[in-house]
Protein backbone atom coordinates (compact mmCIF):
# COMPACT_ATOMS: atom_id res chain seq x y z
CA UNK A 1 0.00 0.00 0.00
CA UNK A 2 1.18 3.16 -0.82
CA UNK A 3 1.48 6.12 1.61
CA UNK A 4 -0.61 8.88 0.13
CA UNK A 5 1.08 11.10 2.32
CA UNK A 6 4.08 11.38 0.75
CA UNK A 7 5.15 13.66 -2.17
CA UNK A 8 5.57 11.62 -5.40
CA UNK A 9 8.74 13.12 -7.06
CA UNK A 10 8.98 11.71 -11.04
CA UNK A 11 12.58 11.73 -12.28
CA UNK A 12 12.99 11.55 -16.03
CA UNK A 13 16.43 10.74 -16.97
CA UNK A 14 17.51 8.32 -20.00
CA UNK A 15 20.76 7.42 -18.29
CA UNK A 16 20.38 4.15 -16.33
CA UNK A 17 22.98 5.24 -13.62
CA UNK A 18 22.23 9.31 -12.99
CA UNK A 19 18.26 8.01 -13.05
CA UNK A 20 18.90 4.85 -10.04
CA UNK A 21 21.39 7.78 -8.24
CA UNK A 22 18.54 10.69 -8.13
CA UNK A 23 15.97 8.06 -6.88
CA UNK A 24 18.35 6.68 -4.43
CA UNK A 25 18.88 10.12 -3.21
CA UNK A 26 14.95 11.01 -3.18
CA UNK A 27 13.89 7.66 -1.30
CA UNK A 28 15.88 8.45 1.14
CA UNK A 29 14.89 12.04 1.88
CA UNK A 30 11.92 10.24 2.42
CA UNK A 31 10.01 10.96 -0.96
CA UNK A 32 7.71 8.64 -2.82
CA UNK A 33 9.77 8.22 -6.65
CA UNK A 34 8.72 7.24 -9.93
CA UNK A 35 11.08 6.63 -13.46
CA UNK A 36 10.79 7.36 -16.85
CA UNK A 37 13.53 6.96 -19.20
CA UNK A 38 11.88 9.17 -22.07
CA UNK A 39 10.31 11.68 -22.71
CA UNK A 40 7.02 10.00 -24.28
CA UNK A 41 7.30 7.84 -20.76
CA UNK A 42 7.47 10.58 -18.69
CA UNK A 43 4.15 12.24 -20.43
CA UNK A 44 2.15 8.79 -19.76
CA UNK A 45 3.43 8.58 -16.19
CA UNK A 46 2.04 12.01 -15.45
CA UNK A 47 -1.40 11.37 -17.27
CA UNK A 48 -1.81 7.77 -14.43
CA UNK A 49 -0.50 9.21 -11.60
CA UNK A 50 0.78 13.57 -11.26
CA UNK A 51 3.43 13.87 -10.00
CA UNK A 52 4.32 16.29 -7.12
CA UNK A 53 7.46 17.76 -8.88
CA UNK A 54 9.54 16.19 -11.72
CA UNK A 55 13.18 16.28 -12.08
CA UNK A 56 13.84 16.50 -15.98
CA UNK A 57 16.83 15.41 -18.31
CA UNK A 58 17.08 18.13 -21.04
CA UNK A 59 18.34 15.46 -23.58
CA UNK A 60 15.90 12.44 -23.69
CA UNK A 61 15.16 10.51 -26.96
CA UNK A 62 12.17 11.11 -29.18
CA UNK A 63 10.68 14.20 -27.01
CA UNK A 64 13.14 16.35 -25.69
CA UNK A 65 12.66 17.32 -21.88
CA UNK A 66 12.04 20.65 -22.90
CA UNK A 67 8.77 19.96 -25.12
CA UNK A 68 7.72 17.75 -22.11
CA UNK A 69 7.90 20.86 -20.03
CA UNK A 70 6.27 23.02 -22.56
CA UNK A 71 3.62 20.74 -23.25
CA UNK A 72 3.13 20.60 -19.26
CA UNK A 73 3.22 23.80 -18.97
CA UNK A 74 0.45 24.71 -21.17
CA UNK A 75 -2.04 22.20 -19.83
CA UNK A 76 -4.24 23.51 -16.69
CA UNK A 77 -4.02 20.51 -14.91
CA UNK A 78 -0.13 19.88 -14.65
CA UNK A 79 1.10 23.63 -15.07
CA UNK A 80 1.38 24.05 -11.48
CA UNK A 81 3.57 21.03 -10.93
CA UNK A 82 6.98 22.00 -10.24
CA UNK A 83 9.68 21.10 -13.09
CA UNK A 84 13.38 21.27 -11.79
CA UNK A 85 15.34 21.34 -15.58
CA UNK A 86 18.87 19.30 -15.71
CA UNK A 87 21.25 19.87 -18.32
CA UNK A 88 24.85 20.13 -19.37
CA UNK A 89 24.07 23.04 -21.16
CA UNK A 90 25.59 26.06 -18.87
CA UNK A 91 25.47 28.90 -21.46
CA UNK A 92 23.05 31.65 -20.20
CA UNK A 93 20.94 31.67 -23.73
CA UNK A 94 20.04 27.93 -22.56
CA UNK A 95 19.18 28.83 -18.98
CA UNK A 96 17.10 31.00 -19.95
CA UNK A 97 15.23 28.89 -22.83
CA UNK A 98 14.76 26.22 -19.95
CA UNK A 99 12.95 28.53 -17.63
CA UNK A 100 10.94 30.77 -20.39
CA UNK A 101 9.47 27.02 -21.03
CA UNK A 102 8.63 27.00 -18.28
CA UNK A 103 11.00 25.19 -15.67
CA UNK A 104 10.80 26.60 -12.43
CA UNK A 105 14.43 25.64 -11.59
CA UNK A 106 17.23 24.77 -13.91
CA UNK A 107 20.58 22.89 -12.33
CA UNK A 108 23.85 22.29 -14.68
CA UNK A 109 24.99 18.97 -15.02
CA UNK A 110 27.78 17.77 -13.10
CA UNK A 111 25.86 19.10 -10.30
CA UNK A 112 25.79 18.00 -6.46
CA UNK A 113 23.31 16.07 -5.26
CA UNK A 114 23.16 17.88 -1.80
CA UNK A 115 22.65 21.01 -3.42
CA UNK A 116 19.81 18.96 -5.85
CA UNK A 117 17.90 17.56 -2.63
CA UNK A 118 17.97 21.34 -1.43
CA UNK A 119 16.32 22.60 -4.56
CA UNK A 120 13.75 19.38 -4.64
CA UNK A 121 12.82 20.60 -1.10
CA UNK A 122 12.67 24.39 -1.54
CA UNK A 123 10.18 23.50 -4.54
CA UNK A 124 8.00 20.94 -2.42
CA UNK A 125 8.31 23.63 0.14
CA UNK A 126 5.84 25.86 -2.07
CA UNK A 127 3.67 23.12 -3.30
CA UNK A 128 3.54 20.81 -0.70
CA UNK A 129 4.62 22.59 2.89
CA UNK A 130 3.30 20.00 4.96
CA UNK A 131 5.24 17.21 3.60
CA UNK A 132 8.58 19.29 4.70
CA UNK A 133 7.62 19.23 7.38
CA UNK A 134 6.52 23.26 7.17
CA UNK A 135 3.80 24.74 10.02
CA UNK A 136 0.72 25.77 8.10
CA UNK A 137 -1.38 28.51 9.72
CA UNK A 138 -5.43 29.08 8.71
CA UNK A 139 -7.35 31.77 11.09
CA UNK A 140 -6.84 30.42 14.41
CA UNK A 141 -5.89 26.87 13.12
CA UNK A 142 -2.26 25.57 13.38
CA UNK A 143 -1.33 22.49 11.63
CA UNK A 144 2.62 21.75 12.49
CA UNK A 145 3.08 19.48 10.39
CA UNK A 146 6.64 18.18 12.31
CA UNK A 147 5.54 17.08 14.83
CA UNK A 148 2.31 15.50 13.94
CA UNK A 149 0.38 18.31 16.22
CA UNK A 150 -2.77 20.71 15.00
CA UNK A 151 -4.11 23.67 17.58
CA UNK A 152 -6.89 25.69 17.08
CA UNK A 153 -6.25 28.69 19.45
CA UNK A 154 -4.65 27.55 22.22
CA UNK A 155 -6.06 23.93 22.51
CA UNK A 156 -4.83 21.08 21.18
CA UNK A 157 -6.92 19.13 18.99
CA UNK A 158 -7.00 15.46 18.21
CA UNK A 159 -6.85 14.40 14.86
CA UNK A 160 -6.84 10.77 13.73
CA UNK A 161 -4.25 10.40 10.68
CA UNK A 162 -6.79 10.36 7.92
CA UNK A 163 -8.13 13.61 9.28
CA UNK A 164 -4.38 15.11 9.74
CA UNK A 165 -3.65 14.67 6.14
CA UNK A 166 -7.05 15.71 4.77
CA UNK A 167 -6.71 19.04 6.94
CA UNK A 168 -2.95 19.43 5.71
CA UNK A 169 -4.09 19.30 2.03
CA UNK A 170 -6.64 22.10 2.74
CA UNK A 171 -4.73 23.98 4.61
CA UNK A 172 -1.66 23.95 2.02
CA UNK A 173 -4.76 25.32 -0.88
CA UNK A 174 -6.85 27.50 1.53
CA UNK A 175 -10.29 28.15 -0.93
CA UNK A 176 -8.98 25.40 -3.10
CA UNK A 177 -12.64 23.46 -4.22
CA UNK A 178 -11.29 19.53 -4.10
CA UNK A 179 -13.44 17.15 -5.38
CA UNK A 180 -14.12 14.08 -3.16
CA UNK A 181 -11.76 11.61 -6.00
CA UNK A 182 -9.35 14.57 -5.77
CA UNK A 183 -9.52 14.21 -2.06
CA UNK A 184 -9.16 10.34 -2.82
CA UNK A 185 -6.07 10.86 -4.89
CA UNK A 186 -3.95 13.14 -2.27
CA UNK A 187 -5.01 11.37 0.50
CA UNK A 188 -5.42 7.89 0.34
CA UNK A 189 -3.66 6.94 -2.65
CA UNK A 190 -4.72 5.53 -6.38
CA UNK A 191 -3.34 2.44 -5.55
CA UNK A 192 -6.68 1.22 -3.33
CA UNK A 193 -10.50 1.63 -3.56
CA UNK A 194 -11.78 3.56 -1.51
CA UNK A 195 -15.68 4.56 -2.01
CA UNK A 196 -16.04 8.19 -2.74
CA UNK A 197 -18.83 8.45 0.37
CA UNK A 198 -16.04 7.49 2.89
CA UNK A 199 -14.48 11.37 1.91
CA UNK A 200 -18.16 12.55 3.38
CA UNK A 201 -17.39 10.15 6.47
CA UNK A 202 -14.24 11.57 7.44
CA UNK A 203 -15.04 15.17 6.38
CA UNK A 204 -17.06 14.76 9.38
CA UNK A 205 -15.06 13.53 11.87
CA UNK A 206 -12.77 16.33 10.82
CA UNK A 207 -15.09 19.36 11.20
CA UNK A 208 -16.31 17.62 14.70
CA UNK A 209 -12.33 17.82 15.86
CA UNK A 210 -12.14 20.86 14.44
CA UNK A 211 -15.12 22.32 16.27
CA UNK A 212 -14.89 21.15 19.57
CA UNK A 213 -16.71 23.81 21.37
CA UNK A 214 -18.67 25.00 19.11
CA UNK A 215 -16.65 27.53 17.14
CA UNK A 216 -17.28 28.32 13.69
CA UNK A 217 -17.12 25.37 10.94
CA UNK A 218 -14.05 26.20 8.59
CA UNK A 219 -14.95 23.50 6.32
CA UNK A 220 -17.03 24.48 3.08
CA UNK A 221 -19.26 22.18 1.32
CA UNK A 222 -19.87 23.47 -2.55
CA UNK A 223 -22.44 21.62 -3.81
CA UNK A 224 -21.91 19.26 -6.92
CA UNK A 225 -18.03 20.07 -6.36
CA UNK A 226 -16.47 18.98 -3.22
CA UNK A 227 -15.05 20.12 -0.19
CA UNK A 228 -13.13 23.43 0.58
CA UNK A 229 -11.14 25.75 3.33
CA UNK A 230 -12.53 29.09 3.86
Amino acid sequence: MATPELPLVLVVEDEPAQREVLAYNLEAEGFRVARAENGEEALMLVEEDAPDLIVLDWMLPNVSGIEVCRRLKTRADTRGVPIIMLSARSEEVDRVRGLETGADDYVVKPYSIVELMARVRAQLRRVRPSSVGETLEFGDIRLDAESHRVFRGAATLKLGPTEFRLLATFMEKPGRVWSREQLLDRVWGRDIYVDTRTVDVHIGRLRKALCPNGETDPVRTVRGAGYALG
